[in-house]
């Protein structure tokens, strides 16, 4: 399996920002889709994000001008801008590549009041 790191997770008030980083070996995250996912405390994974091979993106509607999923200048690295960060965020961040079942440790990210 290729070895995928999430990172870029912390702590933030309510209205504030992270970056999260996806990261894998060769050129996996250039050449395909990189999906973004979270999973709060006794929840449920939940998709948030997606960038294709070619650039383009979608979102979940819970994150939806919120959120903002691109590729680095070297097409190395997928991140994940979240800005205007609400308590319901609190979550691990996972990222996928090529839609299998291959994931990362995780990077949490948590907001308060």
């Amino acid at each position: 399996q290729v070895q995928l790191v999430e990172s870029g997770g912390g702590f933030v008030q309510t209205g504030g920002s992270l970056r999260l980083f996806c990261t894998a070996s060769g050129s996996f995250v250039k050449d395909n889709t990189v999906d973004w996912y979270r999973q709060g405390s006794n929840s449920e994974r939940e998709w948030i994000a997606r960038i294709t091979a070619d650039g383009g993106t979608a979102y979940a509607d819970s994150v939806k001008g919120r959120f903002i999923i691109a590729r680095d200048g070297t097409r190395n690295t997928v991140y994940v801008q979240m800005n205007n960060l609400k308590p319901e965020d609190t979550a691990v961040y996972y990222c996928n590549i090529g839609e299998t079942d291959n994931w990362g440790q995780g990077t949490q990210v948590t907001v308060s009041s």
